[in-house]
């Protein structure tokens, strides 16, 4: 019976000296019992296990990290024997089961647990409403974060996450088959890693030519962040392609999305296209919260 209290105690030591230093490595919430303004959180790294964990993502337009009470609930949750604390430490931080893409630059980082988080609900086309309550068809709308950038989103609304739609030179291709079969070709070239991006590699989930519509998932390479990139036709009178990239954890996205879809429209514009991408001088808050030049 000591044998086995001695090992539970060791465990227990063990998981929680695990999570004691991951979180002084990734720099999770402050402490549970430090007070702050508002009951907010002060300090916390962008898409860090924990504040995954308890709720905070950079598709939430809340704080990208829990309040004081929920973090009292879960620390007290998590100290409450070694049963638990090593439940807690397995769900945290064991590598998720998903496979990586086969693009990815290198394995060099396969043995860190990869933070790639849920697909979101609302992607596609669907009806969405505006600040002032009308109604549109759209693609999923931005949160509160500097992370995402929507062609759809309405720009007196969304000033720093609207951008304009993509047209395909009506002269060259007839229809929107053709112009997504060309999407596709440019998209399927993109170079993992480019600008040191995109490192994990991506993966062309859905290719709808007839429907208008692509669907990509992107993937950092150190964490696995995943992003994910729509492009969708809304009216097949025009030539106007609609995009939308975003970020799945965290807050801030330090300008991969905007990295990403100027690559991609500096490519498109070769073929004859119409696709301005991401002006930093236009979208100067989300250029500041993330610290870019421009």
């Amino acid at each position: 019976k000591r044998e086995i209290t001695a090992l539970r105690y060791l465990m227990m030591m063990n998981t929680l000296f695990t999570i004691t230093i991951a979180a002084i490595h990734h720099g999770y919430c402050i402490s549970a019992f430090t007070p702050s303004p508002q009951n907010k959180v002060v300090a916390c790294r962008s898409g860090s296990p924990l504040c995954a964990s308890l709720g905070g993502n950079r598709d939430n337009e809340e704080d990208p990290c829990p309040s004081a009470n929920a973090r009292r609930e879960f620390l007290s949750k998590l100290f409450n024997g070694a049963t638990s604390a090593a439940v807690v430490s397995t769900v945290m931080f064991s590598p998720e089961p998903a496979s990586a893409f086969s693009n990815k630059i290198s394995d060099k980082y396969d043995d860190r647990p990869k933070q790639r988080g849920a697909k979101p609900k609302g992607l596609g086309l669907g009806k969405r409403t505006d600040m002032g309550g009308e109604e549109y068809i759209g693609l999923k709308q931005c949160g509160a974060a500097p992370n995402c950038f929507c062609s759809t989103d309405p720009v007196e609304d969304y000033p720093d996450h609207s951008i304009p739609s993509w047209k395909y030179p009506a002269d060259s291709i007839s229809s929107k088959e053709d112009a997504f079969q060309q999407l596709y070709e440019v998209v399927k070239e993109y170079p993992p890693g480019q600008d040191n991006i995109d490192g994990g590699g991506f993966d062309i989930v859905t290719f709808d030519p007839k429907a208008g519509y692509m669907y990509v998932q992107f993937e950092s390479l150190k964490n696995g962040f995943i992003d994910d990139v729509e492009f969708a036709v809304i009216d097949e009178k025009t030539n106007q392609v609609e995009v939308r990239s975003s970020s799945r954890l965290g807050y801030l996205d330090y300008g991969v999305n905007s990295r990403r879809l100027n690559y991609l429209a500096k490519a498109l514009r070769v073929w004859g296209w119409d696709a301005p991408g991401v002006d930093l001088k236009t979208h100067r808050g989300y250029a500041d919260e993330n610290g870019l030049k421009f």
